[in-house]
């Protein structure tokens, strides 16, 4: 481990001493053995190049693994080629060689490191200042390293060999230094609490001036640290910090009108962002689009279709796509009503409008074939603008850069997107709030309140309400009138709300979830008994021809067609998903050889 760690300071130290506060300022080689710690920690300017230095190593995407973390949760088809997949972590026989897992710890370890030079020369400045100014800056900038340190570690704390990873908290100088051995889960996770802590007392509620955009708050720690406390099943005190972050009127956040702002590159920084990476394509062409060092991210590609410039390695699951198109619009909310011609179907040949085919939610969630209302590559239609070949019968639109260009060929340079990933959102904290408010599904008290809250994201996306007609904020509105007891809402909440709200989102957010309510096991079984068929969808094109595309519309049961071909999901996964082996990924073997303290 001494050698790999090495080389991460290495770099770390490298990206300090070259990196200025401005967000796209990277490391240039040079060689470590010449460098001297004490000839550039030498004020605030010197921490605040060396916090870039941590931002930069956390835009890096091994960290959120939005592909490998996912598929080991149920959201997501490993690409093209169905039935047949050898993605391992979709399969669930995934090990200790896997290079996504390696990439995620070594990424994730990175910005410790480069975080604890700040840390580390930050406290040691402030004992020289005898201005507050001073102090005061330099304070800011020990608590946005320690929030990246201590998120960093809740990463690993959740991710990897049950919570037991090495701590790092000093910069390592001795040989020995650099072999840490594990720490206990309860260590890890009293570290990373009081790193976030330190983060939530000391950031402010927002930051003033376009130099400071995407700077992490106060409401980023606060909203880490009610998530470990919701995942620990310590609801009063997760409450206490989501509360507050809804009702703290000083942290500026509200729910966006338009759900698609959560995920377009117009919509970025907005309103609802809570914590959010930032990613641009105007800068570092020069580097491969896979280099860690680059600025901008390759999920664009990954996620769009083959025809459109994409590469389609992840695609929405059966079930996802069936539960976005049957999600129930409210009818009383004008938004779900779109212009149509006279005498086509469902057109009011009065008010010549008729209803959208799929919600908002769904629509700016997914692409399916016959969506007829939410424009494509082009601004031209689904059915348009890709043809649904090869059993493909939705893609995702999160990550793409759809509403820009005609086919993320377009991008130059080439596989880059600038679309920031969102990691938390003010949606996802109304959500794990009423979870905390009924409890985990056994405390009826806050059943009411909680409803409140799922219908403030439901009413966002003109979907129709849950619970009695005439309730809740919204009387005027659809609703689903179903009385709701605590085990009903949380069952709302597990199989509804949090996975089509959150899809694809956050940090592993759906896998954690499952885990963490006991149901991955179960879940998978009882998808693996569903099954899907695809029927034809035949339209006019743009050009007014008649044309078929064949397969496409995802529909459920066995196939009625003779011979034809049955969706079948997690029937792998059902029979080789083991919690103590899948439930946590392992640490690397690379990392295990290396460190003879590491007995895992």
């Amino acid at each position: 481990m001494k050698k790999l760690i090495f080389n991460k300071i290495a770099v770390a130290l490298l990206c300090i001493i070259c990196s200025t506060a401005c967000s796209d300022d990277y490391l240039e080689e040079t060689n470590p053995n010449e460098l001297s710690t004490g000839s550039f920690w030498k004020n605030n300017v010197d921490l605040n190049g060396g916090l870039t230095a941590v931002y930069n190593a956390f835009k890096n995407t091994s960290i959120f693994n939005v592909l490998s973390d996912n598929h080991r949760a149920d959201m997501s088809w490993p690409g093209f080629g169905r039935p047949n997949t050898q993605n391992s972590f979709y399969l669930q026989t995934f090990n200790d060689s896997e290079n996504d897992i390696r990439n995620k710890w070594s990424a994730t370890y990175t910005v410790i490191f480069r975080a604890n030079q700040v840390i580390a020369n930050g406290e040691r400045l402030i004992e020289t200042y005898d201005d507050q100014d001073n102090i005061d800056f330099a304070t800011q900038i020990i608590a946005q390293a320690k929030f990246f340190r201590g998120i960093s570690y809740t990463y690993l704390y959740n991710m990897f060999n049950q919570g037991s990873v090495p701590i790092f908290d000093f910069v390592p100088e001795a040989e020995s230094d650099f072999y840490q051995p594990l720490s206990t889960p309860e260590e890890v996770k009293a570290f990373y609490l009081k790193d976030l802590e330190f983060a939530y007392e000391n950031l402010p509620p927002m930051w003033d001036g376009n130099a400071n955009v995407g700077r992490v708050t106060a409401a980023a720690a606060a909203a880490e640290l009610g998530r470990s406390y919701l995942y620990e099943e310590d609801y009063t005190t997760a409450a206490v910090y989501f509360n507050d972050i809804i009702t703290n009127g000083e942290y500026g956040r509200s729910l966006v009108e338009n759900i698609d702002d959560n995920f377009s590159e117009a919509g970025e920084f907005n309103s609802e962002s809570i914590l959010e990476v930032s990613y641009s394509v105007n800068f570092k062409s020069e580097l491969n689009p896979y280099d860690s060092q680059n600025v901008s991210n390759t999920l664009g590609r990954v996620f769009a279709p083959a025809n459109l410039g994409g590469f389609r390695v992840s695609m929405p699951s059966a079930w996802l796509q069936m539960a976005y198109k049957n999600e129930e619009l409210d009818m009383s909310d004008p938004r779900n009503y779109v212009p149509c011609e006279d005498g086509t179907e469902g057109c009011d040949p009065v008010t010549l409008m008729r209803p959208r085919s799929y919600s908002l939610r769904a629509s700016y969630s997914i692409a399916v074939v016959d969506d007829l209302d939410t424009p494509y590559y082009g601004g031209l239609s689904t059915a348009d603008a890709t043809i649904f070949n090869n059993k493909e019968t939705a893609y995702f639109r999160k990550y793409t850069n759809w509403a820009t260009v005609a086919t993320e060929s377009d991008i130059v340079p080439n596989t880059r997107s600038g679309i920031n990933i969102r990691l938390v959102r003010l949606a996802d904290v109304y959500l794990m709030l009423a979870e905390c408010l009924i409890k985990g599904g056994t405390d009826d008290g806050g059943v009411e309140q909680a409803m409140a809250l799922i219908n403030e994201v439901r009413h966002r996306s003109a979907l129709k309400l849950i619970g009695p007609d005439g309730s809740g904020t919204y009387p005027g509105a659809d609703h689903d009138n179903v009385t709701y007891d605590a085990n009903s809402l949380m069952e709302h909440l597990m199989y509804v709300e949090r996975p089509l709200e959150l899809a694809e989102e956050g940090h592993a957010v759906r896998f954690l979830d499952l885990r963490r309510w006991g149901v991955l096991k179960e879940r998978f079984q009882e998808l693996s008994q569903k099954r899907y068929w695809a029927d034809n969808f035949p339209f006019i094109d743009k050009e007014g021809k008649p044309v078929t595309r064949w397969g496409s519309v995802l529909k459920e049961g066995e196939s009625p067609i003779a011979n034809g071909f049955t969706f079948i999901d997690y029937a792998q996964a059902a029979v080789n998903y083991n919690e103590s082996i899948h439930g946590y990924y392992p640490i690397p073997n690379s990392e295990v050889t290396a460190n003879p303290n590491l007995n895992n």
